[in-house]
């Protein structure tokens, strides 16, 4: 599977290419749109958050402190979400190409990750330039996110392989992510500090993989820390079994795919 992907490497980055293109290619303003929007999504959490608001984080003296703590798990949670949510429906959008073109399958989920981690790579590099301008970089301790999101990725794409194999063969399997995917949000840290939780419920997020990368990214971005990498560890183990498990699936029911689609 390996091989074929590297063989297939050019088709790869070929198709990341032209989905970029396509997104902007009848705008007037073309790829502009790729940073206009998230810049104004970062500005307008700045001046809501920090200044109309005045929210601040318990142990934070930064002006920007929430601002900085909200953009690190919407962000974040964006990439995750998006590829969870077009993996589960990347075998049925790509129907007619599965049908007419011989390829290795397994490159469509790999499209889906670059083309998340393209958009990402735009948003969270408009919003470093704005911790570097607001004198709130966290400094070398940035890069350790890079494990972090590796973690991050794995975990959707093991969820978005599972999900957009078995969304072939039942579709309510995709209605089913996309309301639970609501909830988790929800039940994440990311618009909320854990410290405002009872402690009996602040126990419960140990359950909640994404709780620990998400606190892990907001701990660099806000406090300059290193994360809590024992925290990350279960988080780590479910990502691996999950891209296994969905490797494992994907090559069983592969040729069913195509008769389903």
């Amino acid at each position: 599977m390996l091989r074929a992907l590297w063989s297939y490497r050019g088709f790869v980055v070929g198709s990341v290419k032209r989905e970029f293109q396509a997104r902007y290619s009848n705008a007037i303003l073309g790829a502009l749109w790729s940073l206009l929007s998230p810049l104004a999504m970062i500005v307008v959490y700045t001046v809501i958050f920090a200044e109309v608001m005045h929210s601040k984080l318990p142990g934070v003296a930064s002006q920007y402190g929430y601002s900085i703590y909200l953009c690190a798990g919407v962000l974040t949670w964006g990439l995750f979400a998006e590829i969870v949510a077009r993996g589960q429906n990347v075998f049925i959008e790509q129907a007619n190409l599965i049908k007419k073109i011989s390829f290795p399958r397994i490159c469509l989920p790999l499209i889906v990750v670059f083309n998340a981690l393209a958009n990402f790579a735009i948003i969270f590099g408009l919003f470093t330039l704005f911790l570097l301008a607001s004198h709130n970089f966290p400094g070398l301790v940035w890069f350790a996110l890079l494990p972090v999101l590796a973690v991050l990725v794995l975990l959707a794409t093991g969820i978005g392989m599972v999900a957009g194999v078995l969304n072939v063969f039942f579709r309510d399997v995709g209605q089913f992510l996309t309301i639970a995917m609501q909830f988790w949000f929800w039940l994440t840290p990311i618009v909320y500090p854990a410290s405002i939780l009872p402690e009996n419920v602040r126990a419960l997020l140990s359950w909640n993989p994404m709780a620990a990368v998400i606190g892990a990214c907001q701990a660099i971005l806000v406090e300059g820390r290193a994360p809590d990498w024992a925290s990350l560890g279960p988080a780590a183990v479910l990502a691996v079994l999950l891209c296994v498990f969905g490797l494992r699936l994907f090559r069983k029911r592969s040729g069913e795919m195509v008769d389903e689609l």
